[in-house]
């Protein structure tokens, strides 16, 4: 984890420092070109409003920041943009796709950026504008649109190294069903149609948030860059159609191992029935002959080789009748 910036603060000419140590601020902050960059992962109450209490956000705003987990929604106020958006994230304490929120605000001279978890992208886009002026100088002298834009476009960047995986996790699927694994494999399959069940789950609402937020930030663009955000939609529509075509690839290869699977019982059991119908009259035969009744040639030495062999003639004769009719 890269380390996060914290804020200085200068102590005025005698002041006495206390001899008890305060605890370290989490917030990090930066500035550049008049405009504020606030960033902090996991919000506490105390933290949340703090700054609700600077900037003058509305309660209700404070409220979804805290909750466990709140739909993608984009609140207009006349002061400031209130968004919320979801990203995927590997759990590894579950081994699952998980969705992971961002809450951001968006006024005109500051962007404060409150995920609920830690999101790689934003925090190394963080860590490279508090090491590089020039980046920070560039990316904050054109408003913080623009800065919001860059925040959210290395986080769709961030989506499709995932989709790669559930891409190559799924020729791998498909090359295993036809390699004779289909038994080994259901759970691998029901592992990657979870996947992407979970991963439609994140982008489906995403999709109408994103138009809505392209309408809303205008104001916070100039003029040259208001396209930018329709990049975004793009880039969530095409995350949105390679779920779609995973999402029947899966399907796909559901039923065809399934159909293999059931395939190759029916082998088995087509197997075990032709036995079964084969024994049936040998053991017809042998029910009859073994009754304690005396029947022609009754106790001779040629009775059992003569049953035999009217078993074993029975036998051959059920074996080249299923060969006719390919059953076997």
């Amino acid at each position: 984890m890269p380390i996060v910036p914290r804020i200085r603060r200068t102590r005025p000419p005698g002041e006495v420092v206390s001899a008890r140590a305060e605890p370290r601020s989490r917030l990090a902050e930066l500035h550049s070109d008049g405009l504020t960059w606030i960033h902090l992962d996991a919000p506490r109450l105390e933290e949340a409003t703090a700054l609700a209490q600077r900037f003058d956000w509305h309660a209700l705003d404070i409220e979804d920041v805290l909750s466990r987990r709140q739909r993608p929604k984009v609140d207009d106020y006349p002061e400031y943009l209130f968004g919320v958006l979801h990203f995927p994230v590997y759990d590894k304490t579950i081994q699952r796709l998980n969705a992971a929120e961002l809450d951001f605000f968006l006024g005109p001279d500051y962007l404060v950026t409150l995920p609920n978890v830690e999101l790689l992208p934003v925090t190394r886009l963080f860590q490279r504008c508090y090491e590089d002026a020039a980046l920070r100088s560039q990316l904050f002298s054109k408003g913080s649109g623009r800065l919001l834009y860059e925040v959210l476009d290395d986080l769709f960047d961030y989506c499709f190294p995932i989709l790669d995986k559930i891409g190559h996790k799924l020729d791998s699927l498909e090359d295993d069903v036809f390699e004779g694994r289909s038994e080994d494999i259901v759970r691998d399959i029901s592992n990657a149609k979870q996947e992407i069940i979970s991963y439609r789950k994140i982008i489906k609402p995403e999709r109408s948030t994103l138009r809505l937020l392209e309408r809303h930030v205008e104001r916070f663009l100039p003029e040259e860059l208001e396209l930018y955000f329709d990049d975004l939609v793009d880039a969530a529509e095409r995350i949105w159609d390679l779920l779609d075509n995973y999402k029947e690839v899966i399907d796909g290869l559901e039923d065809t191992n399934e159909s293999v699977i059931a395939h190759r019982q029916n082998n088995v059991l087509r197997i075990l029935t032709v036995v079964s119908v084969i024994l049936l009259p040998l053991t017809l035969i042998s029910g009859i002959f073994g009754m304690n009744v005396h029947f022609p040639g009754f106790d001779t030495p040629w009775a059992f080789w003569t049953i035999s062999g009217v078993m074993l003639a029975t036998a051959l004769s059920l074996v080249a009748f299923f060969r006719h009719k390919r059953w076997l």
